[in-house]
């Protein structure tokens, strides 16, 4: 935030990743947020702003419907950025196939397929925004989320200083599945032995208390949780520092069913014990 108590946050990602989502959750939040703009005219937004609101929060919503005019925008954030403006970028994503699956079951064509599929536009657009989603501050993988957890993500990233300092969303997952692509800390947890060879506990998941008490039954499990809480205190002066009031924290196990889910359901425990705001969210339970 800078004196003037004047903030912007740049929303962006691929089409059919959740941006009206997170745009009107900020504008819930109390942000002033503006759809579509062509960044050339984001320096003039941003100074009336300024001038007609007190401590304001502005949140600018740009994506590739805007053609060649948002080849400028790398030049117009430079340009807000040597001005002093406190600016961070949120940065929405999600996998190829959920988004294909998005747009079918919509029945709108992707911005930028033109005669080719759904697809196409998809590989266009992530070459278009690989610069921006480079230097994000925030990303957000949606592939897994429902509209109500986004929300959730948006509100513990920018709903205001007047709650916890750091906000944490521990990620439950199958590598199998492959790595979440929005993770800042990721924890193997395949070390553990596997309730799926129990045979009274294959069915069952790490949300169920016989597994749970299965996986953290041994010290290493506790010492693993212990050192995962404090690995998130040790980072969390510097992510403040930095302006960064949110962080993911993914668990791993083979298929994301038994010992990630456990495993995470326990550090977040521990970490609200820390003073951590947290949101569970289980990537891959049911997908077996």
């Amino acid at each position: 935030m800078t004196e003037d108590g004047f903030e912007l946050v740049l929303v962006s990602g691929m089409s059919g990743a959740g941006r009206s989502t997170a745009a009107r959750a900020l504008e819930d939040l109390g942000w002033f947020v503006v759809d579509n703009l062509p960044p050339s005219l984001l320096p003039k937004l941003i100074s009336e702003v300024k001038s007609d609101l007190d401590d304001a929060r502005l949140a600018v919503v740009v994506d590739v419907r805007g053609g060649h005019i948002f080849d400028d925008l790398a030049d117009t954030l430079q340009r807000v950025l040597d001005d002093g403006i406190d600016l961070r970028v949120l940065f929405l994503e999600a996998g190829d196939n959920e988004l294909v699956r998005r747009f079918e079951s919509s029945r709108r064509p992707h911005p930028l397929q033109g005669s080719g599929g759904i697809l196409e536009g998809l590989v266009r657009e992530r070459s278009l925004l690989g610069d921006l989603r480079a230097r994000a501050d925030i990303v957000i993988d949606t592939s897994s989320l429902n509209v109500h957890d986004l929300r959730r993500k948006v509100d513990a990233a920018f709903g205001g200083d007047e709650r916890v300092a750091l906000r944490a969303t521990v990620m439950s997952f199958g590598f199998k599945y492959g790595l979440p692509l929005d993770a800042d800390i990721v924890n193997d947890v395949r070390f553990l032995p596997n309730p799926f060879w129990v045979p009274e506990l294959r069915d069952l998941t790490g949300l169920d208390a016989p597994v749970s008490d299965f996986v953290t039954a041994l010290p290493d499990a506790r010492e693993f949780l212990d050192r995962m809480a404090s690995m998130v205190d040790l980072v969390s002066d510097g992510y403040l520092r930095e302006g960064k009031r949110y962080v993911t924290v993914a668990v791993g196990c083979t298929g994301g069913k038994h010992r990630s889910v456990a495993m995470a359901e326990n550090l977040a425990t521990r970490l609200v014990k820390h003073g951590v705001e947290v949101l569970v969210v289980h990537r891959d339970l049911g997908r077996e």
